[in-house]
């Protein structure tokens, strides 16, 4: 005998996040996903958040 699997549970979607203070490439990134968001590409626009989240800083902005 088989058993179904429990369904899978997603959390809430994630806020966009800001870009860092006097970082150009995520000043450059949120402009982006701006651009993206108000032409209807969400998924370019969900594309620019992820880069801004991973963008590394070393505690000041680069």
């Amino acid at each position: 005998m088989t058993t179904q699997e429990l369904p899978i549970t997603l959390g809430l979607p994630l806020d966009p996040p800001p870009p860092a203070h006097g970082c150009g490439v995520c000043g450059a990134l949120a402009r982006q996903r701006a651009e993206y968001a108000a032409a209807g590409n969400p998924s370019r626009a969900t594309d620019c958040s992820v880069e801004i989240r991973n963008h590394p800083h070393d505690g000041s902005a680069s």
